[in-house]
């Protein structure tokens, strides 16, 4: 049978080691703790400016997207109002055209029945010298 009989190293090693634990706890855990602590609020902070900031960015695309919005159905406008300018414009050209084209008729007919007119007068002053040629050539002799 052994027998154990507490000496004093136990108690001393005991004592070390708890003092060893408050020191350590006073030199290294709670600074370690503290610095975990202060990153943590960084990486917080942080965050909620991440966040922040991408509302601030989706709410600027918004606004841009809305805004290329207005301006495509502004320009779709103005680009139809353009389009009916033109379209009116071509109509009033054809109006002015169509109306012209009679009047251009009209006067063209009467420059053929003036020139009409001359032909007849000119070809009923020759006609007799022209038949009597013709007569003559396909007679072969003169004809009085």
């Amino acid at each position: 049978m052994v027998t154990v009989i507490p000496d004093l190293t136990l108690l001393v090693q005991m004592v070390i080691f708890l003092g060893l634990i408050f020191l350590l706890n006073i030199l290294l855990y709670k600074p370690i703790l503290s610095i975990i602590d202060r990153r943590k609020k960084q990486l917080e902070e942080s965050e909620n400016e991440i966040k922040l900031f991408n509302e601030s960015v989706e709410k600027r695309v918004a606004e841009y997207e809305e805004k290329l919005k207005q301006a495509k159905i502004k320009g779709s406008e103005l680009k139809k109002e353009i389009i009916q300018e033109g379209a009116n414009q071509a109509k009033n050209i054809i109006d002015v055209v169509r109306n012209e084209i009679p009047v251009l008729a009209r006067e063209f007919q009467q420059k053929m029945d003036e020139e009409v007119q001359k032909a007849k007068l000119i070809l009923d002053g020759r006609s007799k010298e022209l038949s009597l040629q013709i007569a003559q050539k396909v007679l072969g002799r003169q004809v009085q």
